[in-house]
């Protein structure tokens, strides 16, 4: 994986997160991360600095809920694509906790392993053993970034980006527009960021 994808998965980590204080500080240093990513795919986040820039804190909040939690399908959540709300998806869930620990990288308290920013960012600090994970999830952000295309969002673009550094591997995990839904007791989180990465010992 080279440097200039690594920077890439860690501005789109940021862009996809909630939009919060936080990420407004930072618009200005991800845009000077952009100059490190090659120009076609910088213009994929582009657009998403500029709507930030240019909407306010509550408007880019609304809008963002209005993208990505309004209907599971457009969702950052990447094992609903492969597993949906089924009792497998728990399974999923401790084998990408498993994989971070094995690489001393652990989600801040509440945060749920799939979530695309996560991925990104373990993607980012990992290089090739992250790369191989977006890699299975592959036809996951194809669905999302097919579901996304049917709405007005610059969102849309930073996920093409995402997808255009992502191989296709033959491992890659099935993903549906449908997906099962069962009652298996999950309880809703709201998530934090960033992540943590620990030391090795």
């Amino acid at each position: 994986m080279t440097n200039a994808t690594k920077v890439l998965h860690q501005v789109a980590a940021h862009c996809l997160h909630y939009p919060d204080v936080e990420l407004y500080r930072r618009i200005t240093l991800l845009r000077d991360c952009l100059a490190e990513i090659p120009p076609k795919l910088a213009d994929g986040i582009t657009p998403l600095l500029d709507h930030l820039s240019a909407t306010s804190e509550v408007d880019a909040a609304r809008h963002y809920v209005d993208v990505f939690d309004t209907k599971p399908g457009r969702c950052l959540y990447m094992t609903w694509y492969t597993d949906g709300d089924t009792r497998r998806r728990g399974s999923s869930l401790a084998s990408l906790k498993g994989i971070y620990r094995q690489h001393g990288f652990r989600p801040a308290a509440g945060e749920l392993p799939d979530y695309l920013p996560i991925l990104l960012e373990f993607a980012a600090q990992t290089g090739q053993p992250g790369q191989h994970l977006l890699a299975r999830f592959r036809r996951g952000l194809e669905l999302l970034h097919t579901n996304l295309s049917t709405m007005d969002t610059s969102y849309t673009a930073v996920v093409g980006a995402v997808i255009a550094t992502v191989p296709q591997v033959p491992d890659a995990l099935a993903a549906e527009s449908q997906r099962t839904v069962e009652q298996v007791g999950l309880e809703p989180v709201l998530l934090g960021y960033p992540t943590i990465l620990e030391p090795t010992r």
